[in-house]
């Protein structure tokens, strides 16, 4: 049976760019890769073919032979008959690197998982930045093996299921892949002897104190990273530590990106000639003044005391609701008083959104 164009199997243009070889290679190898096919001969051809036409076409000196004499101009040059496993292993790990366990697989270093210590701060903290202790717990290299996990007076053996590369060959088909070694679990030694101490491990477990600078601005959900101090590794890394914060609810202010909102009680009095009232901040309370015939609902903005945000220090304001409080619990003097006082009052003079309330009623029933 005559084999199809290289073009034709790649989908591609005869003029393609090296890029677009490329890709179209991608593509057809991601669908027809067998591991993702399984048992599935006629996908495995596909993919066969579609490396063999990648491999002449991605080459200058095949590509020219092969446009002028199609596939006997390219017989013996890697297409036809010639084709081999070994290049299809070659091509695949050029372009996909370690995605299907790879040639490259066995150069990435050995890494321990990454762990998160969830901690809780005020609204305070977060928004002015603080620096924490956490303890969390360890590692620490065994001081009778220093490390090697093997019993004092003896030494790690080359593992002889991997050579000591950590990494075993197995053939699929006629793909094969790198796998970690599960005899020595990629470290390439074999520890016969176990140090009694640690076990064979090469350290033993501890708590640890570390010092967590938290920045100002963080909020729900945020993180600090610190390096190195997550899942310990023998013979490899050790992966990070995740801080994950967790801002508390606070009783006064509520956050929302830069600003913090709180609702104030101003007293009748205030409210009605004005003065002065304390409010607080993150860092002290101020005075905030309260102009004549203030009414509930009034926003008042207090600049720069706000929050902050990571990677811009900008403080947003605060935003203060006050609310008139009336007076309870009044005696009979004060009673008198305030009826008094309010028999002098004229309602359209003094309770001017009264008045327009009333009207607005009058003129539905109308």
């Amino acid at each position: 049976m005559s084999k199809r164009d290289y073009y034709e199997t790649l989908e591609v243009s005869r003029d393609a760019s090296a890029g677009e070889l490329k890709k179209a290679f991608k593509k057809k190898a991601m669908k027809y890769h067998p591991d993702r096919n399984p048992d599935n001969p006629e996908a495995a051809e596909k993919f066969k073919e579609a490396a063999e036409a990648y491999d002449i076409l991605s080459d200058s000196q095949k590509k020219s032979a092969y446009d002028q004499f199609g596939h006997s101009g390219v017989e013996g040059m890697g297409g036809g008959q010639s084709y081999n496993d070994v290049n299809i292993n070659d091509i695949f790990g050029d372009i996909f690197g370690d995605v299907f366990g790879t040639r490259s697989q066995s150069r990435r270093q050995r890494r321990g998982s990454d762990l998160q210590y969830n901690l809780e701060l005020s609204l305070k903290d977060a928004v002015l930045g603080i620096q924490k202790k956490i303890k969390i717990p360890s590692h620490k290299v065994c001081h009778d093996c220093n490390g090697t996990g093997a019993a004092k007076g003896t030494s790690p053996v080359t593992c002889s299921n991997c050579n000591g590369t950590g990494q075993v060959r197995m053939q699929q088909g006629f793909f094969s892949v790198q796998q970690t070694c599960s005899v020595c679990s990629g470290t390439g030694q074999v520890i016969k002897d176990k140090c009694r101490t640690c076990g064979g491990i090469g350290a033993i477990k501890e708590n640890k104190t570390l010092s967590v600078n938290i920045p100002a601005g963080v909020d729900n959900g945020d993180k600090v990273r610190l390096s190195g101090e997550g899942e310990w590794m023998k013979g490899g890394q050790s992966g990070d530590l995740y801080v994950a914060i967790r801002v508390s609810e606070n009783p006064l202010f509520e956050r929302d990106g830069r600003n913090l909102y709180i609702e104030t009680p101003v007293p009748f009095e205030i409210s009605v000639v004005g003065g002065s009232i304390k409010i607080p901040t993150l860092e002290n309370n101020i005075s905030l003044k309260i102009p004549p015939n203030t009414q509930t609902g009034k926003v008042f903005r207090i600049k720069g005391k706000g929050a902050s945000i990571v990677r811009d220090r900008r403080r947003g304001d605060i935003l203060c609701r006050v609310i008139v409080e009336t007076p309870s619990n009044l005696d009979k003097k004060q009673s008198k008083l305030l009826n008094d006082f309010t028999s002098s009052l004229n309602q359209s003079k003094n309770y001017p959104g009264t008045e327009t309330f009333l009207d607005a009623i009058s003129k539905i029933k109308d």
